[in-house]
């Protein structure tokens, strides 16, 4: 039963803040935990969930490249420039924050509850995008490492 109200609290604050992609995807959530003998598959979004979504966003980031509209010209124009230089370190920092975060999480899932929250506040009250869980335990991770508050340590 908890489980429902917490769900159906996330949904009405989605419903307020307006946000379409929280508002489907809680309410996917939802509907597969009405549905019996869901559980396994419930099981397997919570562990591949991330995994997906990430492969689907690399696939939305190549079609200008698919497109021909992105080529090898505008790679070394972005190169000669600061900001091409600024972009890649970013890439780089997020990547690396990012398999921080995955193995934050792996050791102390708990986390996951205050990361989920934040997220929905910040997309919900700042206008924000749930794209950044994983980047957010990750700067979690270098935190906790700085004041040597990591879990299981």
């Amino acid at each position: 039963m908890e489980s429902w109200l917490f769900l159906l609290g996330i949904l009405a604050i989605a419903i307020v803040g307006k946000n379409k992609s929280l508002i489907i995807g809680v309410s996917a959530v939802m509907v597969l935990k009405l549905i019996p003998q869901t559980q396994n598959f419930l099981k397997l979004l919570q562990t591949q969930g991330i995994n997906w979504g990430v492969t689907v966003i690399s696939a939305a980031i190549m079609v200008p490249i698919a497109t021909g509209e992105i080529g090898f010209k505008e790679l070394l124009n972005v190169i000669k420039s600061p900001a091409g230089w600024i972009a890649i370190g970013c890439g780089v920092l997020v990547a690396v924050l990012s398999a921080k975060g995955v193995g934050l999480l792996a050791m102390s899932p708990e986390m996951t509850v205050a990361l989920v929250f934040g997220t929905i506040i910040g997309v919900v009250f700042l206008k924000g995008i749930a794209a950044g869980p994983v980047i957010a335990s990750g700067l979690t991770y270098v935190i906790l490492t700085v004041f040597n508050l990591v879990p299981g340590h």
